[in-house]
């Protein structure tokens, strides 16, 4: 048997869930024998965690117990071998500076403990598993198990197209720039906004930044709803964040890093150019369809966004480069889903 846990599901969708809901459901898994793991409320995750899922691996020592959320909880972390965490990135131990109360106090050292004695791990990325070598065992085995890219937002192959063709800009005209995701200190939206300024003030762009995501903590939503061209629009419904990414001309990301960064390939649905931090993590993503930046530098970014947006038929031919890129990179996950399922056949 192979649990699951799903016990942080429930709450806000964010890309935590859905990774778990499209890698370790049943359906995903299929034909090996999965059993989602649930709790209700925080008090329920916390129970469930700490005591109901130790207690399952003590009472079935065949079972194999999957962490795609939460990292496991230490009493579970104590049945090594039977524990897999999926690590989505090492920020619990890199970025303690961008953690709120919750991941500082409760995630945080069950990852280190997690990461300092348990022998296998699945990632989402090269560079994640890169990074976490450096923290775990010599002698772990790291796989990957990378997330196929669904068209979220419904956008189709025509309707890429049709956007793609309607992106015109003229100069000192409207410039729509568009990031996905929560409004937190790690996404660094602070640099975008500034990216955003340059354009406005040195180029003469009246050039806008919408962001679409819930608010996190960190204040960063009331310090980014003070920004000149900022516009925030908050959590909304995919119908209209397909029109959003239909309007707007480039997908702009700053984060300090990530450990996928999922929403620059759902962007490319829209046929987006995007333009994203010039460090390993999305050079993998993105290949050859990226435009690279260093969001510390937010005159040289703007810049760099003013030239290439005047390039003719820079917008058809950034359409057919994102489509080549999620093409390639689905090619790659579900390799990687075959490969994990034949590893967790001894499970079944």
């Amino acid at each position: 048997m192979i649990f699951v846990d799903h016990t942080h599901l429930g709450r806000t969708v964010t890309g935590l869930e859905r990774i778990t809901l499209e890698l370790f459901s049943a359906e995903a898994l299929a034909p090996l024998p999965v059993r989602p793991l649930r709790a209700s409320g925080t008090l329920g995750l916390i129970l469930a965690q700490q005591v109901g899922i130790p207690a399952r691996l003590a009472a079935d020592r065949r079972a194999l117990l999957i962490a795609p959320g939460f990292p496991p909880s230490i009493p579970a972390s104590l049945f090594g071998a039977r524990v897999v965490p999926y690590v989505h990135d090492c920020f619990l131990i890199t970025r303690p500076q961008d953690l709120n109360r919750r991941a500082a106090l409760y995630m945080a050292p069950a990852f280190r403990r997690a990461v300092a004695t348990l022998p296998w791990f699945l990632v989402n990325s090269k560079t994640t598993a890169g990074e976490l070598r450096a923290f775990c065992r010599p002698e772990a085995e790291i796989s990957l198990y990378r997330p196929t890219v669904r068209d979220v937002f419904a956008i189709g192959a025509e309707a890429c197209a049709r956007a793609a063709n309607a992106r015109r800009v003229e100069k000192g005209g409207r410039l729509d720039l568009i990031a996905l995701g929560t409004i937190e200190p790690r996404k660094n939206l602070s640099a975008a906004a500034d990216v955003v300024e340059a354009l406005r003030r040195r180029h003469g762009w009246d050039a806008r930044l919408h962001l679409v995501g819930r608010s996190g903590w960190g204040g960063e939503a009331d310090r980014l709803q003070q920004r000149e061209g900022v516009v925030l629009h908050g959590y909304t419904e995919p119908e209209r964040v397909r029109e959003l990414l239909a309007e707007a001309h480039v997908f702009l990301s700053t984060s300090h890093d990530e450990g996928l960064g999922l929403p620059l390939l759902e962007a490319q649905y829209a046929g987006l150019p995007v333009v994203a931090p010039d460090k390993a993590v999305f050079r993998e993503v993105l290949g050859s369809s990226g435009r690279f930046v260093d969001p510390a530098d937010p005159q040289a970014a703007a810049a760099a966004i003013d030239a290439f947006v005047q390039r003719p038929g820079v917008f058809t031919q950034a359409a057919a480069d994102a489509m080549a890129n999620v093409a390639r990179w689905n090619d790659e996950a579900r390799r990687d889903r075959i490969e994990l399922i034949e590893r967790l056949r001894p499970w079944a």
